[in-house]
Order: C-alpha cells, then structure tokens, then sequence
C-alpha cells in the first residue's frame, strides 16, 4: 500500500481549500417575521429587502446561498453553535453583540426609531411599552424609566398596542410605517423618533473572518455601483436614507 506523504506546505493548502469549501455554500440565518426587512411570502420562501440584498451579496462573492429561519430570541446563540453561517435579520450592530459576534459594515445605514400608540398623549417615559425580546428598543425603553413588556415577535408587540394591553410599541419606524398607514387612523406616531444603533450588519462568528471580509468587499462594490440604494428604495420608499 502506497503512503501519501503531506509537506508542511501542501496541509497548509488543503486546509485552505477546506476552507472555502466550506464556504461555498452559506446558510444565511434570518427571522423571517420582520417585514419588509425579511418576511415569509405566500409560496413559503423568505422574501423581502434582506433576502435581496443576501442573494446579491452571495452572488459578488462567489458563494451560494441557502436561507434558514430561526426566532429572533435565539437567533445569536444559533450563529455561535453552528446552526448557519451569518444573520441577516435587521440586526442593529453595536457594542454589546459586538462582544459576542463579528459583525460586516453596515448594509442598512443608522435610522430611527418610532413610538405607535392608539391615542396621543400615551405616557412615554412612565407608561408601559412594548419592544421585541433582546432589540436595541427593549433596552431603550428600560433606560427610559418606563415599563417594558417584552414580546418574542414584532407582530405581538403591535398587537398589544390595539388590544390596550400596553400604551404603546417602540420599534424600527420604517417596520412601523406601513403598519400605521394600513391601520386606517386607529394607530399613530407618538413622541418623537429615536436614534438607536449604529446601522444595520450582517452578524457572522468571529473565527470566520475570511467568510466576513467577502461579504464586506460585497457590500462595498454594492454601495459603489449604487445597487445598494437601488434595495433600499425599493423596498422602503424614495424618502429612506441612503448611501
């Protein structure tokens, strides 16, 4: 029997070739209930502005990629154990996560976010407001003084607010925008808006370096060409920030 023989320098090559092997394929972790950031749509699949922008992406990069839902409470633990290669599910890049996960540059730049209620005159720093489990709104409304109640998704938060159980909702106004044109004058803006977060990156683990620096370079050709703005407007309107 014949015996391979591995110098130093060919391991080192299939170890790079292992590599992106395993990169090939990317499974692209998203909550799917975030409209129209990400969403399920009638045929089952995961749709909207971040299903478009992870496709693209993973075209630039030479990579093919596979969608996985997962809720949003477990959505970082998940990245971290294995179970997919990236989030990609409106996730707001700062200090604390930052800990935890890598993150890209930013494909969403900073925006605000809103309070909804079903009256004016709701007691925002006293009253109790609803925000999605583990967002950067759960922890504004702690820091706020008022009374937080957590939901695990962004619809039960909203729904709270028209069933009374809470006198308003803070979360990402451009998800709160065509909520409340939709609502037909029985939900409204309240307060003024909130600048939370340093924009909006893909999450990915951080001994995947290699994998992030190829979504980066993506991201940045997309914000070049303008495809990127083209996204954004598309799926948010012609008064949402660009780049």
């Amino acid at each position: 029997m014949k015996k391979l023989m591995l110098t130093p320098l060919a391991l080192t090559l299939m170890g790079g070739m292992a590599l992106a092997d395993a990169h090939s394929v990317v499974r692209m972790g998203t909550e799917g209930a975030y409209p129209p950031y990400n969403f399920i749509n009638d045929n089952g699949d995961v749709d909207g502005f971040e299903r478009e922008v992870g496709d693209e992406i993973c075209a630039r990069a030479a990579l093919t990629c596979q969608w996985v839902t997962n809720d949003w409470d477990s959505i970082i633990p998940n990245l971290v154990s294995g179970n997919y290669d990236t989030i990609i599910a409106g996730m707001s890049i700062t200090d604390e996560r930052a800990e935890v996960i890598d993150f890209t540059q930013d494909y969403y730049p900073p925006t605000a976010s809103a309070y909804v209620a079903a009256t004016d005159g709701v007691d925002l720093s006293g009253g109790v407001i609803a925000a999605q489990t583990g967002t950067i709104q759960a922890g504004h409304v702690v820091d706020s003084g008022a009374s937080l109640l957590e939901f695990p998704n962004p619809e039960e938060t909203v729904a709270a607010v028209r069933a009374g159980e809470v006198d308003a909702v803070l979360a990402d106004k451009d998800f709160l925008v065509p909520i409340v044109d939709a609502s037909g004058g029985a939900l409204m803006f309240v307060g003024d808006d909130v600048a939370l977060g340093g924009g909006i990156g893909m999450g990915l683990r951080k001994s995947d370096p290699a994998l992030r620096e190829k979504m980066d370079a993506a991201i940045t050709a997309m914000k070049e060409d303008g495809t990127l703005n083209a996204l954004l407007i598309k799926w948010f309107g012609e008064e949402t920030t660009t780049y």
